[in-house]
C-alpha cells in the first residue's frame, strides 16, 4: 500500500477516541463500499503489527472460515 494513503489514513484518524473510531469501523463495514477498504487494510496492519501470535493465529481462523464459505453469505 502506498505510504501516503497510509499516512493520510492515519493523520485522518489521530486523535479520535475508541467511539469515533468504532464508529468509522463500523460505517466501513456496514456500507460495503470499496472506497472503505484502504483504511480498513490499514487498522487490519496496525492490529496485526501489535498482536500477539496468538491474536494472530485465532483472526487467521477466523478469516479461513469466512473465507472458506465464500461470497454467497453477507460480503
Amino acid at each position: 500500500m502506498d505510504n501516503s494513503i497510509r499516512h493520510h489514513i492515519i493523520n485522518n484518524f489521530q486523535g479520535d477516541d475508541f467511539n469515533t473510531l468504532r464508529k468509522a469501523i463500523d460505517e466501513s463495514v456496514k456500507t460495503k463500499e470499496e472506497v472503505n477498504l484502504p483504511g480498513l487494510g490499514v487498522f487490519l496492519e496496525i492490529i496485526w503489527e501489535n498482536s500477539t501470535q496468538e491474536l494472530k493465529n485465532e483472526m487467521i481462523e477466523i478469516i479461513r472460515k469466512r473465507v472458506k464459505k465464500g461470497l454467497d453469505e453477507n460480503i
